[in-house]
């Protein structure tokens, strides 16, 4: 029963590949970015997007939240450490990855090999994951309740202009007056 088990989820994890929502990304934004363990080609991009993203909002926004140049360092410091994280533990998830395709086309493999390569590969993604909380978790410490209110506000604002945007490209209109977009403004950077 256990081996059916294993080789069962060993072929899940092949033929689907591990794509877990994440609780720091609202809105459903790690479906359809990156790939899980055990997809060909996979890795984590887009999974931690949940912090990167809050701290380029942070970043993008600090004049409008009132960043002190302090809590800016700070904040830089931390998408730094993230960023790091994210490449090296990337990294190790897709060796595993390719350790844990050669196991498998292996008749001659161990159960018990394949397992602990599976459970590495958990493992790796769990780690990434808890960066990510943490590196979001510290950058709003570092906030007044002043600060988050604005960032708050800057963060609905920039929801209604993706939304106006949307739906002025649904209705073939490109976006200027009226669609969330002042006159003569340009957007630069990541859309929130």
């Amino acid at each position: 029963m256990k081996t059916r088990l294993l080789i069962g989820l060993a072929a899940m994890v092949l033929v689907f590949g591990g794509q877990p929502l994440w609780a720091d990304e609202p809105h459903g934004e790690a479906k359809g970015q990156g790939k899980g363990y055990g997809e060909h080609g996979g890795g984590m991009k887009g999974r931690h997007g949940g912090a990167g993203h809050y701290l380029r909002h942070l970043l993008m926004h600090q004049k409008e939240i009132g960043l002190s140049e302090e809590q800016v360092g700070k904040i830089k410091a931390l998408q730094l450490e993230l960023d790091k994280t994210r490449i090296r533990t990337e990294a190790e998830i897709q060796v595993a990855q390719r350790e844990l395709h050669e196991l498998i086309r292996d008749e001659k493999a161990e159960l018990g090999a394949i397992e602990s390569k599976l459970k590495q590969g958990a493992d790796l993604e769990v780690g990434l994951h808890l960066a990510s909380i943490r590196a979001r978790r510290d950058a709003m410490a570092l906030l007044t309740p002043e600060q988050r209110e604005k960032e708050k506000a800057e963060h609905d604002k920039m929801i209604k202009m993706r939304k106006e945007h949307r739906k002025g490209a649904k209705n073939g209109k490109e976006p200027g007056m009226g669609q969330g977009m002042k006159p003569g403004a340009e957007h630069s950077g990541p859309m929130h």
